[in-house]
């Protein structure tokens, strides 16, 4: 059946279909001036991050009636609030932006930057949209999609931040289907640090060199490589590197009274690390003690001083051998006794 159109009737259907026509591209036109705005204002900020207020969140989401082409991501954020170590909100804002940086710099050539801006927004500032997001505690980063309002928004959950910006862009990920990429962390030293490390060293080594050739480095110090030896001596006795490999903890707390502390374990399975710092300190003090008394007690001109060193020395050195011993009967169980010539009954 053939259906036929008066004048009238064309005409107004006309004239429908040039304001539909007109007001289709007015949108297109708006919504590409939006995305080059944003484009732009990415492209001016250091971090890839742009600040919006309550003026450009009704902007670029409340007075765009048509599904938008892009996505916000938008970390709320309170500077009033940053001295509040809990919220980790200075911490957590600049892993928002090492993701930013990262999404610009891996599709800085693709179709996909123009489809996701990170965006953040301070209370002060914008009280208004935060009341509208119905935000009310933070830490709080929403994604706005291109089709979304702002109450039915999506928003990440407090478990999302623990692995900080790898967390974050997994759920940009998982959210808007779009690659973030590989995470570009900034490095540890700047460039000017780095460059200044290595003047400072160049000048430090030209001074090293000169003092290495006169015979006047730490190397040439014999006080230097005394302390050593005495450190490498306490470390071998004091059972050190028992105490690191087995992880032994310094002392326990005492069972019957949590009061107390147990320095000393009665026990071969098992050695503390007071113990072997205690033993260590005594065969130390032992080993001095005798290293002075061959090297530097000789050097002593008067008779009767060499033999009172050397009596309260040798004194010294039976005690803290007679105490080690002591130890080892009291948390082994063996006895440990000088033996006598049976002539000396």
């Amino acid at each position: 059946m053939a259906f036929n159109l008066n004048l009238p009737t064309m005409s107004f259907l006309l004239l429908i279909i040039t304001i539909t026509f007109s007001s289709l591209c007015f949108a297109t036109e708006s919504n590409e001036e939006r995305t080059n705005e944003l484009l732009s204002l990415q492209s001016r900020s250091d971090s890839s991050i742009i600040h919006l207020n309550d003026q450009s969140i009704a902007r670029y989401i409340t007075s765009v009636k048509t599904p938008r082409p892009y996505s916000l991501l938008i970390f709320f954020d309170a500077h009033q609030l940053h001295d509040k170590s809990e919220l980790r909100l200075t911490e957590l804002h600049k892993e928002f932006s090492i993701v930013a940086s990262s999404f610009t710099t891996n599709n800085a050539n693709q179709s996909s930057l123009s489809k996701l801006f990170f965006c953040d927004i301070e209370f002060k500032e914008s009280q208004l949209t935060f009341s509208q997001f119905g935000v009310n505690a933070l830490p709080h980063i929403r994604l706005v999609g291109p089709t979304h309002g702002l109450k039915d928004s999506q928003h990440m959950d407090q478990g999302d931040y623990s692995r900080l910006a790898e967390s974050m862009a997994e759920f940009v990920e998982a959210k808007t289907r779009l690659s973030v990429g590989p995470i570009h962390r900034p490095p540890i030293l700047s460039r000017n640090k780095i460059i200044l490390i290595v003047v400072g060293f160049l000048i430090w080594l030209s001074y090293f060199v000169k003092k290495l050739i006169t015979g006047q480095t730490l190397l040439h110090d014999p006080r230097v490589w005394l302390a050593g030896s005495v450190f490498v001596y306490f470390f071998s006795v004091s059972g050190a590197m028992h105490n690191i490999i087995r992880k032994m903890p310094m002392f326990l707390v005492d069972r019957n009274d949590p009061s107390k502390l147990v320095f000393f374990y009665q026990g071969s399975g098992m050695q503390l690390g007071a113990e072997g710092f205690t033993v260590g300190f005594l065969y130390t003090l032992v080993g001095l003690l005798l290293a002075f008394m061959s090297h530097g007690l000789v050097k002593i001109k008067s008779v009767k001083v060499q033999r009172v060193i050397m009596i309260f020395a040798l004194l010294v050195c039976f005690l803290a051998v007679k105490q080690v011993v002591f130890l080892d009967n009291w948390k082994t169980g063996y006895g440990i006794h000088g033996y006598w010539p049976s002539s000396w009954h």
